[in-house]
């Protein structure tokens, strides 16, 4: 698998066109029309249909539009899972959206490599399994993506063959830990399986620890609430800076990549929620609303939105709006609104319904899904919130 801009680094042509945004914060809204949202929401994912889907029959949607030299029939896993919880999110509020759910989770299940990769246990490839293709390497956190969509769906509708295949993947995610004590800061899931990286990361780590408590409080084993604390103490310890956000990761030697993504300071934030209900230690509490308070601050009041793709937001925002199914406000809500607006109004072209952050005017499956998933959720009533990441 070739490493993809959207794993690890900034799309730098689509976000260096947005610098002059991105110097404005994002200003508070009113609280959205549900209507409204849901109908941006439908009319992003019909376009994303109707410009990125395979024509194939197979469910699965292509990297990019335009294509790019070199690119493949279908796009990676990370790109489709966003795909697929576009029409997941889509579905809580709308029931016409099962059956294209249900399309989406088939075509997800292209990418299952029932034999396994290093570890030997099953999972997500980061690429289409025969016949659509010849699979690729195993990624920790585009498993979790998965596995915790798997969990949204089980609470939404008590599907056990969600639940399911939410306990396989973590019993991936679980056998990636590093248990050499020779490496620096020993411990944490590794990224990948592949032989080109070692490094442990916050997305590999905290996303892990989420799909864990969740498992944990559906089932009451006390073996995925050890793991969840494990995965969440190590990456406090080794990753979190003093100001209370995250870094990206660590390598063998030690080595801090110290990028400061939006979607690991969202995640930590949900996992601390979920150690409190699980718990009911309100410092978990207190911890999820510092790291919320510190990356508010970071993102939105400093303008710094618009530095992060679209599909680490939408992220970002979930993640803090579970926070807010437990502490009944809504500073995170509005202000995802208005994020959310600001992309419609300035990021959509209306002749063809998709977003371009790129200033050759392409988009990624990924982008257009993500957009889904902001105005999708902020479609949901409060009380669902709680089901989110």
């Amino acid at each position: 698998m070739s490493l993809r801009p959207s794993r690890r680094v900034l799309i730098g042509s689509g976000l260096a066109a947005l610098t002059a945004t991105a110097a404005t914060p994002a200003t508070a809204a009113e609280r959205p029309s549900s209507a409204r949202a849901l109908s941006r929401a439908t009319a992003l994912y019909a376009a994303l249909r109707r410009h990125l889907d395979a024509t194939d029959g197979s469910g699965l949607v292509r990297e990019q539009i335009p294509a790019a030299a070199g690119d493949n029939p279908y796009s990676y896993e990370w790109p489709f899972s966003q795909v697929h919880i576009a029409a997941l999110d889509l579905s809580v509020v709308d029931a016409e959206f099962e059956p294209e759910l249900a399309r989406r989770a088939a075509a997800q299940e292209h990418h299952w490599n029932a034999a396994g990769g290093t570890t030997k246990l099953p999972g997500y490839a980061s690429y289409p399994v025969a016949p659509y293709g010849a699979g690729g390497d195993m990624f920790y956190d585009d498993n979790e993506w998965v596995g915790l969509a798997k969990v949204q769906r089980y609470l939404q509708t008590g599907d056990a063959a969600a639940l399911a295949r939410a306990k396989e993947i973590f019993a991936l995610v679980r056998s990636g830990w590093d248990t050499d004590s020779g490496h620096a800061a020993p411990g944490g899931v590794f990224w990948t399986q592949a032989d080109w990286s070692h490094d442990r990361n916050t997305v590999s780590n905290m996303p892990g620890a989420q799909l864990a408590l969740r498992l944990h409080q559906i089932t009451g084993e006390a073996d995925y609430l050890n793991w969840a604390k494990r995965f969440y103490d190590w990456t406090n310890t080794h990753l979190q800076s003093p100001t209370g956000l995250y870094w990206d990761h660590l390598d063998l030697q030690g080595t801090i990549e110290k990028t400061v993504w939006s979607y690991n300071q969202g995640v930590p934030v949900g996992v601390a929620v979920l150690l409190h209900q699980v718990t009911r230690d309100r410092a978990y509490l207190r911890q999820a609303e510092r790291v919320a308070a510190a990356a508010y601050s970071y993102y939105v009041t400093q303008g710094r939105l618009f530095t992060q793709p679209v599909f680490f937001n939408s992220i970002f925002f979930k993640n803090l709006l579970l926070l807010e199914s437990v502490t009944g406000k809504d500073t995170y809500h509005r202000a995802m609104a208005a994020y959310a607006d600001q992309v419609w109004d300035t990021m959509r072209d209306p002749a063809t319904g998709l977003v371009h952050f790129d200033s050759a005017g392409g988009t990624q499956a990924i982008q257009q899904a993500a957009l889904v998933q902001l105005y999708a959720v902020l479609a949901w009533p409060r009380a669902k919130w709680r089901i989110l990441y």
